[in-house]
Protein backbone atom coordinates (compact mmCIF):
# COMPACT_ATOMS: atom_id res chain seq x y z
CA UNK A 1 0.00 0.00 0.00
CA UNK A 2 1.43 3.32 -0.91
CA UNK A 3 1.83 5.81 2.09
CA UNK A 4 -0.59 8.99 0.85
CA UNK A 5 1.81 11.29 2.39
CA UNK A 6 4.60 10.72 -0.08
CA UNK A 7 4.51 12.46 -3.02
CA UNK A 8 4.05 10.70 -6.34
CA UNK A 9 7.13 10.74 -8.47
CA UNK A 10 7.17 13.09 -12.13
CA UNK A 11 9.63 12.86 -14.35
CA UNK A 12 12.06 11.06 -15.39
CA UNK A 13 13.98 8.72 -12.30
CA UNK A 14 17.62 7.94 -12.60
CA UNK A 15 20.51 7.88 -11.00
CA UNK A 16 21.57 11.47 -10.01
CA UNK A 17 24.27 11.71 -11.95
CA UNK A 18 22.35 10.83 -15.36
CA UNK A 19 20.45 13.51 -14.90
CA UNK A 20 22.72 16.72 -13.15
CA UNK A 21 22.24 19.87 -14.83
CA UNK A 22 24.52 20.35 -17.51
CA UNK A 23 26.92 23.35 -17.63
CA UNK A 24 26.47 24.57 -21.34
CA UNK A 25 27.66 27.69 -22.66
CA UNK A 26 24.22 28.88 -24.37
CA UNK A 27 21.09 29.59 -22.57
CA UNK A 28 19.06 26.30 -22.40
CA UNK A 29 16.34 27.09 -24.45
CA UNK A 30 19.37 27.11 -27.03
CA UNK A 31 21.09 23.90 -26.15
CA UNK A 32 17.75 22.11 -26.30
CA UNK A 33 16.82 23.08 -29.84
CA UNK A 34 21.03 22.39 -30.84
CA UNK A 35 20.47 19.09 -28.70
CA UNK A 36 16.93 18.36 -31.10
CA UNK A 37 18.82 19.65 -34.42
CA UNK A 38 21.15 17.05 -33.68
CA UNK A 39 18.75 14.19 -33.51
CA UNK A 40 17.49 15.59 -36.66
CA UNK A 41 20.73 15.47 -38.53
CA UNK A 42 21.55 12.00 -37.05
CA UNK A 43 18.22 10.44 -37.84
CA UNK A 44 18.66 11.42 -41.85
CA UNK A 45 22.19 10.26 -41.69
CA UNK A 46 20.85 7.06 -40.16
CA UNK A 47 17.91 6.58 -42.71
CA UNK A 48 20.58 7.14 -45.55
CA UNK A 49 22.87 4.13 -44.30
CA UNK A 50 19.67 1.84 -44.36
CA UNK A 51 18.26 2.99 -47.75
CA UNK A 52 22.11 2.58 -49.01
CA UNK A 53 22.36 -1.04 -47.85
CA UNK A 54 19.64 -2.05 -49.76
CA UNK A 55 19.82 -0.42 -52.83
CA UNK A 56 23.55 -1.53 -53.42
CA UNK A 57 22.60 -5.47 -52.26
CA UNK A 58 19.88 -4.90 -54.17
CA UNK A 59 22.00 -3.78 -57.36
CA UNK A 60 25.16 -6.32 -56.48
CA UNK A 61 22.35 -9.40 -55.73
CA UNK A 62 19.45 -8.23 -57.13
CA UNK A 63 15.77 -9.04 -55.49
CA UNK A 64 15.32 -6.29 -53.40
CA UNK A 65 12.36 -7.76 -51.82
CA UNK A 66 14.96 -10.08 -49.94
CA UNK A 67 17.61 -7.59 -49.39
CA UNK A 68 15.03 -4.85 -48.16
CA UNK A 69 13.78 -7.62 -45.93
CA UNK A 70 17.17 -8.91 -44.72
CA UNK A 71 18.76 -5.05 -43.90
CA UNK A 72 15.55 -4.16 -42.30
CA UNK A 73 15.10 -6.82 -40.54
CA UNK A 74 18.50 -7.22 -39.12
CA UNK A 75 18.82 -3.50 -38.12
CA UNK A 76 15.69 -3.46 -36.16
CA UNK A 77 16.66 -6.36 -34.26
CA UNK A 78 20.17 -4.78 -33.29
CA UNK A 79 19.18 -0.93 -32.57
CA UNK A 80 17.04 -3.14 -29.57
CA UNK A 81 20.47 -4.53 -28.81
CA UNK A 82 21.93 -1.16 -28.99
CA UNK A 83 19.45 0.46 -26.89
CA UNK A 84 20.54 -2.34 -24.02
CA UNK A 85 24.11 -1.50 -24.27
CA UNK A 86 23.57 2.24 -24.08
CA UNK A 87 22.51 1.91 -20.39
CA UNK A 88 25.43 1.02 -19.19
CA UNK A 89 26.42 4.20 -20.81
CA UNK A 90 24.18 6.74 -19.12
CA UNK A 91 26.40 7.78 -16.58
CA UNK A 92 28.37 9.21 -19.29
CA UNK A 93 26.37 10.23 -21.68
CA UNK A 94 27.99 13.18 -23.38
CA UNK A 95 31.04 10.91 -23.97
CA UNK A 96 29.40 7.85 -24.79
CA UNK A 97 27.12 9.49 -27.57
CA UNK A 98 30.86 11.23 -29.10
CA UNK A 99 31.93 7.41 -29.44
CA UNK A 100 28.71 6.02 -30.97
CA UNK A 101 28.39 9.03 -33.30
CA UNK A 102 32.51 8.73 -34.39
CA UNK A 103 31.98 4.75 -34.68
CA UNK A 104 28.80 5.05 -36.96
CA UNK A 105 30.25 7.76 -39.20
CA UNK A 106 33.02 5.82 -39.59
CA UNK A 107 31.12 2.53 -40.19
CA UNK A 108 28.05 3.64 -42.31
CA UNK A 109 30.00 6.06 -44.43
CA UNK A 110 32.71 2.95 -45.15
CA UNK A 111 29.35 0.48 -45.92
CA UNK A 112 28.85 0.97 -49.24
CA UNK A 113 32.79 0.84 -50.50
CA UNK A 114 33.27 -2.60 -48.01
CA UNK A 115 29.99 -3.80 -49.61
CA UNK A 116 31.29 -3.28 -52.56
CA UNK A 117 34.87 -4.46 -51.97
CA UNK A 118 33.30 -8.21 -50.79
CA UNK A 119 31.69 -8.35 -53.91
CA UNK A 120 34.35 -7.44 -56.37
CA UNK A 121 37.28 -9.37 -54.78
CA UNK A 122 35.25 -12.14 -52.55
CA UNK A 123 32.16 -13.02 -54.42
CA UNK A 124 29.62 -12.72 -52.00
CA UNK A 125 27.91 -9.76 -50.08
CA UNK A 126 25.23 -11.43 -47.66
CA UNK A 127 27.64 -11.92 -44.72
CA UNK A 128 29.18 -8.47 -45.19
CA UNK A 129 25.41 -6.94 -45.66
CA UNK A 130 24.52 -9.06 -42.78
CA UNK A 131 27.42 -7.47 -40.58
CA UNK A 132 26.85 -4.06 -41.87
CA UNK A 133 23.49 -3.73 -40.87
CA UNK A 134 24.10 -5.40 -37.67
CA UNK A 135 26.89 -3.06 -36.46
CA UNK A 136 24.81 0.28 -37.90
CA UNK A 137 21.90 -1.03 -35.77
CA UNK A 138 23.75 -1.22 -32.85
CA UNK A 139 25.22 1.92 -32.77
CA UNK A 140 21.70 3.50 -34.02
CA UNK A 141 19.87 1.71 -31.18
CA UNK A 142 22.49 3.18 -28.65
CA UNK A 143 21.84 7.25 -29.84
CA UNK A 144 18.45 7.16 -28.51
CA UNK A 145 18.86 6.67 -24.70
CA UNK A 146 21.93 8.78 -24.41
CA UNK A 147 20.18 11.85 -25.91
CA UNK A 148 17.11 11.12 -23.56
CA UNK A 149 19.68 11.24 -21.06
CA UNK A 150 21.44 14.74 -23.16
CA UNK A 151 18.37 16.37 -23.52
CA UNK A 152 16.75 16.24 -19.62
CA UNK A 153 20.25 17.19 -18.27
CA UNK A 154 19.93 20.12 -20.61
CA UNK A 155 16.78 21.08 -19.16
CA UNK A 156 14.39 19.08 -16.63
CA UNK A 157 11.19 17.58 -18.26
CA UNK A 158 8.18 15.27 -18.22
CA UNK A 159 8.99 11.86 -19.67
CA UNK A 160 6.21 12.01 -21.97
CA UNK A 161 7.33 15.47 -23.57
CA UNK A 162 11.26 14.30 -23.85
CA UNK A 163 10.42 11.62 -25.73
CA UNK A 164 7.30 13.90 -28.25
CA UNK A 165 10.12 15.79 -28.66
CA UNK A 166 13.02 13.27 -29.71
CA UNK A 167 10.61 11.16 -31.76
CA UNK A 168 9.56 14.33 -33.29
CA UNK A 169 12.97 15.52 -34.49
CA UNK A 170 14.20 11.74 -35.27
CA UNK A 171 10.86 11.29 -37.61
CA UNK A 172 11.29 14.26 -39.31
CA UNK A 173 15.43 13.87 -39.40
CA UNK A 174 14.17 10.21 -41.27
CA UNK A 175 11.84 11.68 -43.62
CA UNK A 176 14.43 14.26 -45.09
CA UNK A 177 17.14 11.41 -45.21
CA UNK A 178 14.75 9.17 -46.78
CA UNK A 179 13.59 11.94 -49.78
CA UNK A 180 17.43 13.44 -49.95
CA UNK A 181 19.09 9.34 -50.84
CA UNK A 182 17.02 8.90 -53.79
CA UNK A 183 16.77 12.94 -54.85
CA UNK A 184 19.98 14.36 -53.88
CA UNK A 185 22.81 11.66 -52.92
CA UNK A 186 22.47 9.17 -55.03
CA UNK A 187 22.14 11.42 -58.15
CA UNK A 188 24.85 13.92 -57.34
CA UNK A 189 27.44 11.48 -55.69
CA UNK A 190 26.82 7.91 -56.16
CA UNK A 191 26.87 4.95 -53.41
CA UNK A 192 30.22 5.38 -52.43
CA UNK A 193 30.77 9.06 -52.27
CA UNK A 194 27.29 9.79 -51.00
CA UNK A 195 27.44 7.25 -47.89
CA UNK A 196 31.06 8.38 -47.44
CA UNK A 197 29.89 12.17 -47.63
CA UNK A 198 27.27 11.37 -44.59
CA UNK A 199 29.54 9.82 -42.50
CA UNK A 200 31.14 12.88 -42.56
CA UNK A 201 27.79 15.35 -41.71
CA UNK A 202 27.20 12.29 -38.63
CA UNK A 203 30.38 12.81 -37.32
CA UNK A 204 30.63 16.56 -37.72
CA UNK A 205 27.17 16.51 -35.74
CA UNK A 206 28.19 14.37 -33.17
CA UNK A 207 31.72 16.20 -32.50
CA UNK A 208 29.83 19.77 -32.08
CA UNK A 209 27.37 18.24 -29.51
CA UNK A 210 29.82 16.69 -27.28
CA UNK A 211 33.14 18.59 -27.47
CA UNK A 212 31.51 22.48 -28.15
CA UNK A 213 27.75 22.05 -25.94
CA UNK A 214 28.99 19.46 -23.78
CA UNK A 215 32.59 20.12 -23.59
CA UNK A 216 32.16 21.16 -19.26
CA UNK A 217 31.33 17.24 -18.47
CA UNK A 218 34.51 15.90 -20.30
CA UNK A 219 37.57 15.40 -18.80
CA UNK A 220 40.98 16.54 -19.97
CA UNK A 221 41.71 13.04 -21.31
CA UNK A 222 38.52 12.20 -22.53
CA UNK A 223 38.12 15.77 -24.91
CA UNK A 224 41.07 14.93 -26.27
CA UNK A 225 40.60 11.18 -27.19
CA UNK A 226 37.48 12.60 -28.71
CA UNK A 227 39.52 14.68 -30.38
CA UNK A 228 41.65 12.40 -32.10
CA UNK A 229 39.01 9.55 -33.14
CA UNK A 230 36.94 12.03 -34.64
CA UNK A 231 39.73 13.74 -35.92
CA UNK A 232 41.21 10.17 -37.46
CA UNK A 233 37.44 9.14 -38.83
CA UNK A 234 37.00 12.65 -41.21
CA UNK A 235 40.30 11.72 -42.25
CA UNK A 236 39.59 8.44 -43.07
CA UNK A 237 36.51 9.33 -44.67
CA UNK A 238 37.62 12.22 -46.46
CA UNK A 239 40.37 10.14 -48.06
CA UNK A 240 37.60 7.44 -49.23
CA UNK A 241 36.21 9.74 -51.12
CA UNK A 242 39.59 11.34 -52.67
CA UNK A 243 40.13 7.43 -53.50
CA UNK A 244 36.48 6.83 -54.26
CA UNK A 245 37.04 6.77 -58.17
CA UNK A 246 40.11 5.03 -58.50
CA UNK A 247 38.57 2.33 -56.36
CA UNK A 248 35.35 2.13 -58.08
CA UNK A 249 37.99 1.70 -61.32
CA UNK A 250 39.52 -1.30 -59.71
CA UNK A 251 36.35 -2.60 -58.18
CA UNK A 252 35.14 -2.95 -61.84
CA UNK A 253 38.01 -4.22 -62.92
CA UNK A 254 38.28 -7.09 -60.81
CA UNK A 255 34.65 -7.88 -61.79
CA UNK A 256 34.37 -7.47 -65.74
CA UNK A 257 38.01 -7.14 -66.42
CA UNK A 258 40.27 -4.76 -67.80
CA UNK A 259 38.64 -4.45 -71.20
CA UNK A 260 35.69 -2.02 -69.54
CA UNK A 261 35.88 0.49 -71.77
CA UNK A 262 32.38 2.46 -70.83
CA UNK A 263 31.06 2.25 -67.21
CA UNK A 264 27.85 5.12 -66.84
CA UNK A 265 25.12 4.91 -63.98
CA UNK A 266 22.26 6.28 -66.17
CA UNK A 267 19.62 7.01 -63.19
CA UNK A 268 17.93 3.86 -63.67
CA UNK A 269 20.95 1.57 -63.58
CA UNK A 270 24.30 0.88 -64.23
CA UNK A 271 25.56 0.29 -67.86
CA UNK A 272 29.41 -1.26 -68.50
CA UNK A 273 30.21 -2.07 -71.70
CA UNK A 274 33.75 -4.20 -72.58
CA UNK A 275 35.16 -5.23 -75.85
CA UNK A 276 34.06 -4.50 -79.25
CA UNK A 277 36.36 -1.44 -79.84
CA UNK A 278 38.26 -3.98 -83.13
CA UNK A 279 37.71 -4.78 -86.31
CA UNK A 280 34.94 -7.30 -86.59
CA UNK A 281 34.91 -6.90 -82.40
CA UNK A 282 31.29 -6.17 -82.68
CA UNK A 283 30.26 -7.83 -85.25
CA UNK A 284 28.58 -11.09 -83.73
CA UNK A 285 28.89 -14.64 -85.05
CA UNK A 286 32.01 -15.45 -83.06
CA UNK A 287 34.25 -13.34 -84.45
CA UNK A 288 36.99 -11.71 -82.97
CA UNK A 289 39.25 -8.66 -83.12
CA UNK A 290 41.22 -5.73 -81.49
CA UNK A 291 39.80 -5.41 -77.79
CA UNK A 292 37.74 -8.82 -77.64
CA UNK A 293 33.84 -9.33 -78.32
CA UNK A 294 31.22 -6.64 -77.14
CA UNK A 295 29.96 -7.70 -73.87
CA UNK A 296 26.81 -5.30 -72.28
CA UNK A 297 26.42 -5.93 -68.32
CA UNK A 298 23.55 -3.75 -66.83
CA UNK A 299 23.88 -3.37 -63.46
CA UNK A 300 26.28 -6.29 -62.66
CA UNK A 301 24.50 -8.27 -65.07
CA UNK A 302 25.96 -9.65 -68.57
CA UNK A 303 23.01 -8.80 -71.68
CA UNK A 304 24.67 -9.36 -74.39
CA UNK A 305 27.98 -10.78 -75.39
CA UNK A 306 28.50 -10.38 -79.46
CA UNK A 307 30.13 -14.14 -80.12
CA UNK A 308 26.55 -15.37 -79.13
CA UNK A 309 23.75 -12.60 -78.67
CA UNK A 310 21.61 -13.45 -82.25
CA UNK A 311 20.92 -16.92 -81.36
CA UNK A 312 19.05 -15.72 -78.67
CA UNK A 313 17.62 -12.73 -80.73
CA UNK A 314 16.69 -15.44 -83.66
CA UNK A 315 15.01 -17.23 -81.40
CA UNK A 316 12.97 -14.53 -79.73
CA UNK A 317 12.15 -12.48 -82.88
CA UNK A 318 11.55 -15.20 -85.87
CA UNK A 319 8.92 -17.69 -84.32
CA UNK A 320 6.55 -14.32 -83.76
CA UNK A 321 6.82 -12.75 -87.31
CA UNK A 322 5.46 -16.62 -89.14
CA UNK A 323 1.46 -16.97 -88.87
CA UNK A 324 0.40 -13.69 -90.42
CA UNK A 325 0.94 -10.17 -91.26
CA UNK A 326 3.75 -8.30 -89.81
CA UNK A 327 3.73 -4.83 -90.91
CA UNK A 328 3.52 -3.18 -87.71
CA UNK A 329 5.96 -4.64 -84.41
CA UNK A 330 5.91 -3.31 -81.29
CA UNK A 331 9.10 -4.39 -78.81
CA UNK A 332 8.87 -3.43 -75.33
CA UNK A 333 12.18 -3.27 -73.61
CA UNK A 334 15.08 -4.06 -76.52
CA UNK A 335 16.65 -0.64 -76.46
CA UNK A 336 20.27 -1.96 -77.24
CA UNK A 337 18.58 -2.82 -80.98
CA UNK A 338 19.12 -6.20 -81.25
CA UNK A 339 15.10 -7.54 -81.83
CA UNK A 340 14.85 -4.65 -83.65
CA UNK A 341 17.92 -5.64 -86.33
CA UNK A 342 16.20 -9.22 -86.49
CA UNK A 343 12.69 -7.17 -86.97
CA UNK A 344 13.80 -5.28 -90.36
CA UNK A 345 15.65 -8.06 -92.22
CA UNK A 346 11.71 -8.51 -93.10
CA UNK A 347 10.85 -6.48 -96.25
CA UNK A 348 7.38 -6.11 -95.39
CA UNK A 349 8.17 -4.39 -91.83
CA UNK A 350 6.50 -0.91 -92.06
CA UNK A 351 6.76 0.38 -88.66
CA UNK A 352 8.70 -0.94 -85.50
CA UNK A 353 7.85 0.83 -81.95
CA UNK A 354 10.48 0.57 -79.68
CA UNK A 355 9.75 1.44 -75.97
CA UNK A 356 12.77 1.33 -73.48
CA UNK A 357 13.27 2.76 -69.90
CA UNK A 358 16.62 3.83 -70.03
CA UNK A 359 17.65 6.38 -72.31
CA UNK A 360 21.64 5.86 -71.45
CA UNK A 361 21.18 2.52 -73.12
CA UNK A 362 19.08 3.79 -76.11
CA UNK A 363 22.27 6.57 -76.27
CA UNK A 364 24.95 3.96 -76.12
CA UNK A 365 23.10 1.52 -78.58
CA UNK A 366 23.04 4.92 -81.31
CA UNK A 367 26.21 6.23 -80.95
CA UNK A 368 28.73 3.28 -79.75
CA UNK A 369 30.71 2.21 -82.64
CA UNK A 370 31.06 -1.57 -81.45
CA UNK A 371 27.21 -1.81 -80.21
CA UNK A 372 25.78 -0.15 -83.07
CA UNK A 373 27.76 -1.98 -85.20
CA UNK A 374 26.61 -4.96 -83.95
CA UNK A 375 22.83 -3.60 -84.34
CA UNK A 376 23.61 -2.37 -87.65
CA UNK A 377 22.19 1.06 -86.84
CA UNK A 378 18.57 -0.57 -86.56
CA UNK A 379 17.35 2.45 -84.50
CA UNK A 380 18.06 5.00 -86.68
CA UNK A 381 15.99 3.11 -89.24
CA UNK A 382 13.54 5.63 -90.60
CA UNK A 383 10.66 2.49 -90.06
CA UNK A 384 11.44 2.74 -86.50
CA UNK A 385 10.25 5.04 -83.96
CA UNK A 386 11.82 4.94 -80.25
CA UNK A 387 9.58 5.97 -77.09
CA UNK A 388 11.39 6.69 -73.28
CA UNK A 389 9.10 5.13 -71.15
CA UNK A 390 8.28 2.76 -68.79
CA UNK A 391 6.27 -0.33 -71.29
CA UNK A 392 3.70 -0.84 -68.14
CA UNK A 393 2.85 2.67 -68.27
CA UNK A 394 3.37 2.93 -71.95
CA UNK A 395 0.71 0.27 -72.58
CA UNK A 396 -1.76 1.55 -70.23
CA UNK A 397 -1.71 5.57 -71.97
CA UNK A 398 -2.63 3.72 -75.31
CA UNK A 399 -5.84 1.97 -73.93
CA UNK A 400 -6.98 5.12 -72.56
CA UNK A 401 -6.03 8.26 -74.94
CA UNK A 402 -8.39 9.28 -76.47
CA UNK A 403 -7.04 8.37 -79.94
CA UNK A 404 -6.51 4.49 -80.01
CA UNK A 405 -3.29 3.71 -81.97
CA UNK A 406 -3.86 0.88 -84.56
CA UNK A 407 -3.13 -2.70 -83.57
CA UNK A 408 -0.03 -4.23 -83.69
CA UNK A 409 0.73 -7.38 -85.91
CA UNK A 410 3.62 -8.12 -83.43
CA UNK A 411 4.68 -7.57 -80.19
CA UNK A 412 7.82 -8.47 -78.79
CA UNK A 413 8.86 -8.40 -75.12
CA UNK A 414 12.56 -8.38 -74.67
CA UNK A 415 12.60 -7.32 -71.44
CA UNK A 416 14.94 -8.48 -68.13
CA UNK A 417 13.96 -11.81 -66.71
CA UNK A 418 10.88 -12.11 -64.60
CA UNK A 419 13.23 -13.61 -61.66
CA UNK A 420 14.68 -10.24 -60.61
CA UNK A 421 11.97 -8.57 -58.77
CA UNK A 422 12.19 -5.04 -60.55
CA UNK A 423 10.40 -6.51 -63.66
CA UNK A 424 8.00 -8.55 -61.85
CA UNK A 425 5.23 -6.14 -63.19
CA UNK A 426 6.15 -6.71 -66.82
CA UNK A 427 5.25 -10.07 -66.40
CA UNK A 428 1.81 -9.70 -64.46
CA UNK A 429 -1.78 -10.54 -65.53
CA UNK A 430 -1.88 -6.71 -65.55
CA UNK A 431 0.89 -6.29 -68.23
CA UNK A 432 -0.45 -8.61 -70.37
CA UNK A 433 -3.95 -7.77 -70.31
CA UNK A 434 -2.95 -4.60 -71.34
CA UNK A 435 -0.43 -5.71 -74.28
CA UNK A 436 -3.38 -7.91 -75.00
CA UNK A 437 -5.58 -4.83 -76.19
CA UNK A 438 -2.98 -3.46 -78.38
CA UNK A 439 -2.65 -6.35 -80.16
CA UNK A 440 -4.78 -7.72 -83.70
CA UNK A 441 -7.06 -9.62 -83.88
CA UNK A 442 -4.07 -12.32 -85.94
CA UNK A 443 -1.08 -10.79 -83.54
CA UNK A 444 1.56 -12.37 -81.95
CA UNK A 445 3.28 -11.65 -78.76
CA UNK A 446 6.29 -13.38 -78.12
CA UNK A 447 8.25 -13.20 -74.44
CA UNK A 448 11.25 -14.46 -73.14
CA UNK A 449 10.28 -16.34 -69.64
CA UNK A 450 13.32 -17.40 -67.91
CA UNK A 451 15.12 -20.74 -67.85
CA UNK A 452 12.41 -23.79 -68.55
CA UNK A 453 14.79 -26.18 -66.93
CA UNK A 454 16.36 -24.61 -64.06
CA UNK A 455 13.97 -22.49 -62.79
CA UNK A 456 10.57 -24.36 -64.10
CA UNK A 457 7.78 -22.73 -61.73
CA UNK A 458 8.87 -19.54 -63.07
CA UNK A 459 9.02 -20.12 -66.54
CA UNK A 460 5.39 -22.05 -66.39
CA UNK A 461 4.08 -19.33 -64.26
CA UNK A 462 4.52 -16.32 -66.97
CA UNK A 463 2.46 -19.46 -69.01
CA UNK A 464 -0.43 -19.70 -66.79
CA UNK A 465 -0.01 -15.49 -66.38
CA UNK A 466 -0.11 -15.13 -70.34
CA UNK A 467 -3.14 -17.66 -70.68
CA UNK A 468 -5.08 -15.99 -67.75
CA UNK A 469 -6.01 -12.82 -69.93
CA UNK A 470 -7.28 -15.13 -72.79
CA UNK A 471 -4.39 -15.71 -74.49
CA UNK A 472 -3.54 -19.38 -76.17
CA UNK A 473 0.20 -19.75 -75.60
CA UNK A 474 3.02 -22.10 -77.62
CA UNK A 475 5.87 -22.73 -75.20
CA UNK A 476 9.43 -23.27 -76.92
CA UNK A 477 12.96 -23.72 -75.81
CA UNK A 478 16.51 -22.75 -77.09
CA UNK A 479 19.70 -24.36 -76.02
CA UNK A 480 21.72 -21.54 -74.32
CA UNK A 481 22.91 -20.17 -70.54
CA UNK A 482 20.11 -19.24 -67.98
CA UNK A 483 19.89 -15.67 -66.88
CA UNK A 484 22.27 -14.86 -64.21
CA UNK A 485 19.74 -14.21 -61.21
CA UNK A 486 22.06 -13.19 -58.20
CA UNK A 487 24.83 -11.38 -60.13
CA UNK A 488 26.85 -13.68 -61.52
CA UNK A 489 29.23 -16.53 -60.19
CA UNK A 490 31.73 -16.59 -57.55
CA UNK A 491 34.13 -14.10 -58.73
CA UNK A 492 36.85 -15.78 -56.20
CA UNK A 493 36.53 -19.11 -58.21
CA UNK A 494 36.20 -18.21 -61.64
CA UNK A 495 36.18 -14.98 -63.71
CA UNK A 496 33.18 -13.79 -65.12
CA UNK A 497 32.37 -15.88 -68.13
CA UNK A 498 31.55 -13.34 -71.71
CA UNK A 499 28.10 -14.61 -71.93
CA UNK A 500 24.43 -13.29 -72.30
CA UNK A 501 22.15 -13.70 -69.41
CA UNK A 502 19.59 -13.63 -72.12
CA UNK A 503 21.62 -15.73 -74.36
CA UNK A 504 23.52 -19.08 -74.66
CA UNK A 505 26.71 -19.25 -74.14
CA UNK A 506 27.44 -21.25 -77.08
CA UNK A 507 25.72 -23.41 -79.24
CA UNK A 508 23.75 -26.46 -78.12
CA UNK A 509 26.33 -28.22 -76.55
CA UNK A 510 26.74 -25.42 -73.53
CA UNK A 511 25.16 -28.23 -71.64
CA UNK A 512 22.83 -30.15 -70.49
CA UNK A 513 19.70 -28.72 -69.03
CA UNK A 514 20.79 -25.56 -70.30
CA UNK A 515 17.71 -23.45 -71.94
CA UNK A 516 16.32 -19.94 -72.57
CA UNK A 517 12.26 -20.10 -72.43
CA UNK A 518 10.26 -17.99 -74.75
CA UNK A 519 6.30 -18.28 -75.01
CA UNK A 520 4.25 -17.49 -78.06
CA UNK A 521 0.94 -16.45 -77.55
CA UNK A 522 -2.06 -15.15 -79.61
CA UNK A 523 -5.87 -14.77 -79.51
CA UNK A 524 -6.10 -18.21 -81.26
CA UNK A 525 -3.25 -20.80 -80.88
CA UNK A 526 -0.07 -19.36 -82.98
CA UNK A 527 1.32 -21.33 -85.63
CA UNK A 528 4.63 -22.23 -84.93
CA UNK A 529 7.72 -22.02 -87.38
CA UNK A 530 9.32 -19.51 -89.58
CA UNK A 531 7.49 -17.37 -92.01
CA UNK A 532 8.17 -17.37 -95.98
CA UNK A 533 10.04 -14.57 -95.84
CA UNK A 534 11.89 -15.10 -93.22
CA UNK A 535 15.72 -14.57 -93.86
CA UNK A 536 18.69 -17.06 -93.62
CA UNK A 537 19.22 -17.78 -89.91
CA UNK A 538 22.89 -17.94 -88.96
CA UNK A 539 22.30 -19.67 -85.41
CA UNK A 540 18.91 -21.56 -86.12
CA UNK A 541 16.96 -23.82 -88.08
CA UNK A 542 13.50 -25.06 -88.55
CA UNK A 543 14.09 -28.61 -87.14
CA UNK A 544 15.95 -27.19 -83.80
CA UNK A 545 13.12 -24.96 -83.25
CA UNK A 546 10.36 -27.65 -83.61
CA UNK A 547 12.78 -30.07 -81.34
CA UNK A 548 12.73 -27.03 -78.62
CA UNK A 549 8.49 -26.52 -79.02
CA UNK A 550 8.34 -30.45 -78.54
CA UNK A 551 10.66 -30.55 -75.32
CA UNK A 552 9.07 -27.49 -73.81
CA UNK A 553 5.65 -28.92 -74.52
CA UNK A 554 6.81 -32.30 -72.68
CA UNK A 555 7.83 -30.83 -69.25
CA UNK A 556 4.67 -28.90 -68.82
CA UNK A 557 3.49 -27.73 -65.48
CA UNK A 558 -0.36 -27.54 -65.05
CA UNK A 559 -2.26 -25.73 -62.37
CA UNK A 560 0.01 -22.74 -61.68
CA UNK A 561 -2.04 -19.58 -60.39
CA UNK A 562 -1.13 -16.61 -62.15
CA UNK A 563 1.06 -13.58 -61.21
CA UNK A 564 -0.43 -10.23 -60.48
CA UNK A 565 0.61 -6.97 -59.17
CA UNK A 566 -0.64 -7.46 -55.83
CA UNK A 567 0.18 -11.42 -55.75
CA UNK A 568 3.53 -11.82 -57.96
CA UNK A 569 4.40 -15.33 -57.74
CA UNK A 570 8.10 -15.36 -59.19
CA UNK A 571 10.11 -15.46 -56.64
CA UNK A 572 12.25 -19.28 -56.28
Amino acid sequence: MIDPSEPAPTGVVGPPEDLEPARLPVRAGLGRLLVLGVVFVCAACGLVYELELVALATYLVGDSVTQASVVLSVMVFAMGVGALLAKRLRCRAAVGFGAVEAGLALVGGASAMALYACFAWFGQTRSALVGFSLAIGILIGAEVPLLMTLIQRVRRQDAGGAVADLFAADYVGALVGGLAFPFLLLPSFGQLTGALLTGVVNAVAGAVLVLWLFRRDLTSRARWALLGVNALVLALLAAGMVLATPFERAARQAVYGSSARVAVQTGIQEVVMTGGTGEGAGAGRGRKGFGGPLALYLDGRLRVSSETEFRYHEALVHPAMAGGPHRRVLVLGGGDGLAVREILRYRAVRSVTVVELDPGVLRLARTDPGLSRLNRHSLSDPRVRVVTEDAFEWLRQQGTSARRPAPYDVIVSDLPDPGIAASTKLYSQEFYGLAARVLAGDGRLVVHAGPPVERARLYWTVDATLRSVGLATVPYRVPGRPASFYGGPDRASRPLPLVDAEVPAAAPSAGRGRYWGFLLAGRHRPRFGLAPDAPPLAGLGREELEAGRRGAARDRIWGLPASTLIHPRYRG
